[in-house]
């Protein structure tokens, strides 16, 4: 259950206001900015769209989505899917928030493993310390026989300050940034160092983005991916991504 102020949405529930309030004109989403920022005074953002279905909106709080009537008067949480093209509308709200997050990102704060002419090119947010993290960088030159590129950005679980976000601090500030990673993935903790590096700064982008763990694979067309993949099924992944967008 995630709690907004003094109200709390339900998985896939509803919430009932006070008050029965108008039905809203097309378009005027004031009634209901304001029911839900009583629910989520804090709220950086509030967003507010039509969705498919008549007198159902969708809302962006932050990086959550969730829904209400027209109204503002029922308040859900849960996955909005298209039965017949089996398309979950919800995480392709979610993939544009994602995008838009992304908009400008900074290349050069990355450290990359990408091969000459690669087919794809995807954002690995990773923790030096995970083993599975540490499984897929092990495989990194078969990502990159697969014409796969990585683009790594730190997400180190345990939070700003952690061993494993003052290992890629240190990482981040070595002279070989790409060996530096690569030995402490391997388990040889790297020379501690301090320089000016981006690594809370992914760490809190990766919170907003949705990502709980690690690794995490986002994808160009915003799809967060959570987990491992082999190369071979990653590669079978992208070109099926790929031949579905074309149609």
């Amino acid at each position: 259950m995630r709690h907004f102020g003094k109200f709390s949405i339900i998985a896939a529930g509803l919430i009932l206001g006070s008050a029965v309030l108008p039905v809203q004109a097309q378009d005027d989403y004031t009634v209901v900015e304001e029911r839900i920022r009583e629910l989520a005074p804090n709220a950086e953002s509030v967003a507010i769209s039509e969705t498919p279905i008549p007198g159902i909106l969708q809302v962006q709080i932050g990086g959550d989505i969730v829904y209400t009537s027209s109204d503002g008067r029922y308040l859900m949480q849960g996955r909005m899917i298209d039965l017949d093209t089996r398309a979950d509308l919800t995480e392709q709200a979610k993939a544009t928030q994602r995008l838009d997050l992304m908009a400008g990102i900074d290349e050069s704060k990355q450290i990359t493993f990408v091969p000459e002419n690669p087919d794809y090119e995807l954002i690995v947010f990773t923790d030096i310390d995970c083993g599975y993290c540490r499984k897929l960088h092990e495989q990194i030159a078969e990502y990159n026989e697969q014409g796969i590129g990585i683009r790594y950005m730190a997400f180190p679980r345990a939070g700003v300050g952690s061993p494993s976000y003052s290992k890629f601090v240190s990482a981040w500030c070595a002279d070989d940034q790409r060996t530096a990673l690569t030995d402490a993935k391997a388990g040889v903790d790297p020379e501690p160092l301090q320089c000016e590096n981006p690594i809370a700064e992914q760490y809190q982008l990766g919170i907003a983005l949705g990502v709980t763990g690690t690794p995490a694979l986002l994808m160009s067309d915003g799809q967060l991916v959570p987990g491992y993949v082999p190369p071979e099924k990653l590669k079978e992944r992208l070109d099926q991504m790929t031949v579905v967008a074309a149609d």
